[in-house]
């Protein structure tokens, strides 16, 4: 499961993509916000980087993290540092599971791109996409 705030530009890109790439190894992937813009669909500016990509974020729809969302994935990967201490905070129980997006990167955080611009919107989506590349060798 992948984390951001309004589980509306993020942690939807991120969700989709890695989706994409798990799929044929039968990994299923969500996602979800601390402040959910909840029953949103992803950002216009977001949505139309992805479809540029070929995917379809047409079905999202934002939904609020919680303590038993947390409890039933297995992995669960934050945009920023600060996500993964509310994250920790909502449910102890699942520290052993929450990592950046960016560990196998610069463990850097991902900058929220929303009510910015399109080359914002570009920058984090390559932030994302080297991102999910980053962990598909440790999925399989």
């Amino acid at each position: 499961m992948t984390v951001c705030v309004g589980n509306i530009c993020r942690s939807p890109t991120a969700e989709y993509l890695l989706r994409q790439q798990v799929a044929p190894w039968g990994i299923q992937v969500g996602s979800a916000g601390l402040a959910a813009m909840v029953d949103s669909p992803v950002e216009a500016t977001a949505a139309q980087l992805m479809d540029e990509h070929g995917v379809d974020s047409s079905m999202h729809r934002a939904r609020q993290v919680t303590p038993e969302l947390l409890r039933e994935v297995d992995l669960v990967l934050g945009m920023e540092k600060s996500h993964l201490t509310a994250l920790a905070n909502l449910a102890p129980e699942a520290s052993g599971k929450l990592f950046l997006l960016d560990k196998w990167g610069e463990a850097r955080d991902i900058p929220d791109p929303y009510r910015q611009q399109r080359p914002a919107f570009e920058h984090v989506y390559a932030l994302i996409e080297r991102g999910v590349r980053s962990w598909l060798p440790y999925l399989r």
